[in-house]
């Protein structure tokens, strides 16, 4: 009987499944080799696509004649730096006694893509050939996947997009760099000064990014400031008080007026003040900044035209009702990075190798996920993940939970179960192994390990509860609301934590939530609001004017620049809304980071260590130019995701290679011959110079 190869994509990877396998393995250079087994390993890619020189000397040379360069047949090399494992990796495959092939290399897009082109390099034929498909590097999980093994057939659509990626990539890359380059790089040299024309670096992905970067950018210092001036007014209740905000709705006398901005303020201080001085009849201090304090209840100021007389409201409604709030989705790749970004202040990129870390010391599932949710399978052998998380010491009381409500028993019939929602892989959650390596990784490994244990445990809890209350107080017919929200139960909160207000002030000038929404009431105030019933008169402390002005949007910060490359370009803040929002990226899970970090090594942008936000440097906005005036389309978001749309389709099967390719080499012909056609240097100058003024010299 002959042996079984299992190959991985990296040498830690290779000693799990030795271990999981129990081989009594002899170690040799390269590989592990047992009496029916041998174990060896790539180490990430050993073979790579030939750059044009390879196919004809004169390509070495960048000409505008040899464009475009789109060549029938790819060629492919192994990488020098990694040839010997290469070599030691293609005698094992091609080995007489090797019956079978197990391919446990990583598994997605690209752990296929590294074993096939081995295979293809190594001249590999007539082995059985199986792949192996795991969720995590647990033992149970690694011998699942052995023992329920496909035929590598079976994934060939997969490996043929991966394929298809790469040639993108690839021959974007090249044709479009050299293209814009050879345009281009002279005015891009002269304007900066350097003494060697710089390379024009253009990527499918790359320069999508660029661009929403400079975008945001741009728009910021576009932005004209708005001001705004909104009236409040301070309602006594008891022995406490609270805010109302005035609105122009129906039966206003500024109802539709054009001296509002939005319904909830005035275009200037003087139509506000004419507001207060209407409801109050002129009383009050007349020179108080921003307002007038009112006389109280039963008071008599001594002036001469007589005693003046308090003022008012009345409740007209009030509206008490109790909003839920569950538990968020699981991690996603995504959603780790921008909360590691928002919460430590690290890279995407960091994120990433932290996760991959935990990955491979068993403590989490898979990292390079796009779903956020478990798979029904996933989800009966839950209490596997619970019971092995006993030995966390920060899960255990969450834990006698969870044992309490029983709702893990019931796991598969929720929300955070979906097969319909997941390619690859499920979200990324604890197995509940591994503990005992939480000594050797760093402090903030163990940081973003209790992240994604809390967000698990959290499924299993309630939702939070809160209540809410909306009053609308009247002075004659002008109308003020107010809003209070208090935590009735905290649910799932008991695990990750009350979320703090936010700081930052109304930037639009619209009211929270049900008027001024405040997330963090009092309890004497809410209770005294509690009791109010409506047709009750209420004295008002005050009446204010608050001036306000319209904010530019927010820079990108690393987080959310890759939750703007997951959906196509839109940043989603509501983690709702984005969980509703099913549709293709920019970029991929396993890509987004590598490519942030790529366009900040060659200087297109830069980021702030301490802050993570991402501003574009001089260099990088005079790219943007030349793309936004040579080959506009690869700064469109909407278009770079419907190229990764299609490279899905092919891995379904929707689409063929050949259909895809024909439509790439097309798109690339068409804008080459039209930059080829263009006379534009001269204008980009202007550009050049426009966005200049915004750097130091």
């Amino acid at each position: 009987m002959g042996k079984a190869v299992y190959i991985a994509e990296k040498p830690s990877v290779a000693q799990e499944f030795a271990r999981a396998l129990k081989l009594n393995v002899r170690r040799g250079d390269g590989y592990l080799e047992a009496e029916d087994a041998i174990v060896t390993w790539c180490v990430g890619h050993l073979v790579t696509m030939s750059y044009p020189g390879e196919y004809d000397p004169a390509l070495k040379r960048w000409s505008l004649d040899t464009l475009p360069f789109l060549p029938e047949e790819f060629r492919y090399e192994v990488i020098p730096a990694v040839e010997k494992q290469f070599r030691i990796v293609s005698k094992i495959l091609n080995r007489e006694d090797v019956e079978c092939i197990y391919v446990c290399t990583d598994s997605g897009r690209e752990g296929e893509y590294i074993y096939r082109l081995v295979e293809q390099e190594a001249h590999v034929q007539g082995k059985e050939r199986r792949r192996v498909w795991i969720d995590s590097q647990t033992e149970e999980e690694i011998l699942r996947g052995i023992r329920e093994a496909k035929d590598l057939s079976e994934y060939d659509n997969l490996s043929a997009s991966a394929y298809l990626r790469a040639k993108e990539d690839y021959l974007m890359g090249i044709n479009f760099s050299r293209l814009l380059t050879l345009k281009y790089g002279d005015s891009v040299s002269s304007y900066l000064r350097t003494k060697d024309r710089p390379a024009i670096s253009v990527g499918r992905v790359m320069t999508c990014v660029l661009g929403m970067v400079v975008r945001r950018e741009r728009e910021i210092r576009d932005f004209v400031k708005t001001p705004f001036y909104r009236v409040l007014s301070t309602i006594r209740v008891n022995d406490q008080t609270f805010e109302g905000e005035w609105k122009a709705v129906q039966g206003s006398r500024w109802f539709e007026s054009f001296d509002l901005y939005k319904e909830n303020g005035f275009k200037t201080r003087e139509k506000a003040e004419e507001l207060i001085a209407y409801l109050t009849g002129g009383q009050g201090d007349a020179e108080a900044p921003g307002g007038r304090n009112l006389p109280a209840q039963g008071k008599n100021d001594g002036a001469s035209s007589g005693a003046r007389q308090p003022v008012t409201c009345q409740a007209v409604s009030i509206e008490k009702k109790k909003e839920k709030k569950n538990p968020p989705l699981l991690y996603n790749l995504a959603e780790l990075q921008n909360d590691c970004s928002k919460r430590f202040k690290i890279s995407p990129d960091e994120t990433l190798r932290i996760v991959q870390e935990l990955y491979e010391k068993k403590l989490v599932t898979y990292p390079r996920t796009d779903a956020r949710v478990l798979s029904t399978a996933a989800a009966k052998e839950i209490s596997r993940n619970l019971n092995g998380l006993s030995k966390y010491q920060m899960a255990a009381p969450y834990l006698q939970d969870i044992l309490q409500f029983g709702n893990h028993k019931n796991l598969a019939k929720t929300r955070y179960v979906n097969d319909k929602q997941i390619t690859d892989h499920y979200a990324i959650v604890p197995t509940g192994q591994g503990l005992q390596s939480l000594g050797s990784v760093s402090e903030m490994s163990r940081k973003i390990y209790d992240c994604i244990v809390r967000r698990f445990l959290s499924i299993f809890y309630p939702p939070a509860v809160y209540q809410k209350i909306s009053i609308v107080t009247k002075i004659k017919e002008e109308s003020f609301f107010s809003g209070f929200k208090v935590l009735a139960e905290e649910g799932y909160l008991k695990v990750t934590g009350v979320p703090q207000p936010k700081k930052t002030a109304r930037e639009d000038g619209e009211a929270e939530g049900d008027g001024g929404e405040k997330q963090n009431v009092d309890r004497a105030l809410f209770q005294a609001v509690q009791g109010l019933r409506k047709g009750a008169v209420l004295p008002v402390d005050r009446l204010e004017i608050k001036e306000g002005e319209t904010s530019p949007p927010k820079r990108y910060n690393s987080g959310s620049m890759i939750l703007a490359m997951e959906n196509a370009g839109q940043l989603i803040e509501d983690e709702e809304l984005r969980a509703q929002i099913k549709g293709s990226g920019i970029g991929t899970s396993a890509t987004r980071a590598e490519i942030l970090k790529k366009l900040m090594n060659i200087q297109y942008l830069a980021l702030n260590k301490k802050t993570q936000i991402i501003t574009p440097t001089l260099q990088g906005e005079m790219i943007y130019d030349v793309v936004d005036h040579s080959i506009r389309s690869l700064l469109n978001p909407e278009l770079t995701a419907s190229w990764e749309k299609g490279l899905s389709y092919v891995a379904e099967g929707t689409i063929t290679p050949e259909e895809y390719m024909q439509k790439l080499s097309h798109f690339i012909v068409s804008r080459t011959d039209v930059v080829m056609n263009l006379r534009n240097q001269f204008q980009l100058r202007t550009c050049y110079e426009q966005a200049s003024q915004f750097y130091k010299k």
